[in-house]
């Protein structure tokens, strides 16, 4: 039998719904990286053009290949014509020219070079056609379902498709797998070519404004509009968002520091409850005692809103009966926690202490107690 019974933490009872964030871009994403809390999703699963946003699942494989040398960053790579013919943003490769893979990797990054791109899929998968589908297959293995690449940096093409959510979560990995990459995407100007000097500075409007922002990509066409990949760090607390369909620039600089003030201010990360925790005390039949405790297995951290009503909720589920013998951490069941306007959060709850099967004398008593139980329930239930 599945037994629910209410449960309490102490810093449960003061934590408090957040004001919702209602963003003005056709499609959002925001992820706090360190709880795994998702705090918006608008569109987030829809397939939209991600223009030059798609670049970072281009990095995301370039990396890899650093890592595990397919690539070194001092490797001199050949421009090819077709590299060299890319127009939109584009560091300004000159065919048949040789560019390091440290300063094509920066050209994506702070300059969001088209033609960088390129050059860098040619170089692991012969064409870029191939590379694209190279990018598609990756990408499913990474878990992001909703995205299909027709070229290796977000020019419009039929086809060439991300959600939002996908965004996040390569975004995601780029932070975490490649700690040793990811500073680049904080670098705020990088000057490839003297004579063209005003094509040096990151397009990310968020980078120096003092809000712990460090990444990732901007993206514009006209088919997509204005959007951004971005991630900022305060404290120990770390979000990931993603924008797309706004109308201009200024309105994407807007939205995306916004979004992030809201991310910082609206939600606290807090230690609601330390491991061995003991939240309930649950039955246990034929033991040497009657009755384990069920604790948190791991200590529970997880965002709080500052503001609203108090309406969360903790719940206890498992399923009884338990039978001796048990061991100490042996998971039973788990504690259900309820947010208003955030997703549920589940985890274990495990076995306090361990239980050694009762001895002759429980035995026979419990015996005794199930012979009485079905005699008193008459012989049509007994039967």
């Amino acid at each position: 039998m599945i037994r629910r019974i209410a449960a309490c933490l102490a810093l449960i009872l003061f934590s408090l719904p957040a004001h919702a964030f209602e963003t003005k871009a056709s499609a959002a994403y925001v992820y706090d990286l360190s709880t795994g809390t998702v705090l918006l999703a608008k569109n987030a699963d829809q397939p939209l053009p991600p223009a030059s946003m798609s670049k970072l699942m281009t990095l995301y494989m370039a990396f890899e290949a650093l890592e595990n040398g397919r690539l070194e960053l001092d490797d001199e790579l050949l421009v090819s014509a077709d590299a060299a013919a890319y127009g939109g943003s584009t560091m300004f490769l000159q065919q048949g020219e040789r560019v390091s893979v440290e300063d094509l990797l920066r050209g994506i990054i702070v300059l969001s070079g088209n033609d960088a791109c390129v050059v860098l899929a040619e170089a692991l998968s012969g064409t870029e056609a191939r590379f694209a589908r190279d990018m598609t297959t990756r990408a499913q293995q990474m878990g992001m379902t909703n995205s299909t690449f027709m070229n290796s940096n977000g020019w419009p093409k039929p086809g060439h498709r991300m959600s939002m959510r996908d965004l996040g979560l390569v975004a995601t990995r780029l932070i975490t797998d490649f700690p040793q990459f990811y500073p680049m995407f904080a670098e705020t100007e990088f000057l490839f070519d003297e004579n063209e000097a005003s094509n040096r500075y990151n397009r990310n409007p968020l980078l120096s404004l003092g809000i712990g922002a460090d990444g990732l990509k901007t993206g514009h066409t006209t088919e997509a509009g204005y959007g951004l990949v971005g991630s900022a760090k305060q404290g120990d607390r770390r979000v990931v968002f993603v924008i797309s369909g706004l109308e201009t620039a200024e309105a994407r600089a807007q939205e995306s520091e916004a979004i992030v003030n809201w991310a910082f201010r609206q939600f606290s990360e807090r230690t609601l409850g330390e491991a061995g925790t003991r939240i309930t005390e649950v039955p246990v039949a034929l033991g040497a005692v009657q009755t384990v405790g069920l604790e948190l297995k791991d200590t529970l951290t997880m965002l709080t809103p500052y503001t609203g009503s108090n309406d969360v909720t903790a719940e206890a589920i498992y399923q009884e009966p338990f039978k001796a013998p048990i061991e100490k951490g042996a998971e039973l069941g788990e504690l259900v926690i309820t947010r208003d306007g955030l997703p549920e959060v589940r985890v274990p709850l495990v076995a306090s202490d361990d239980v050694a099967p009762g001895g002759f004398m429980i035995k026979l008593a419990a015996a005794a107690q199930h012979l009485l139980a079905r005699l008193n329930a008459g012989p049509q239930e007994a039967s």
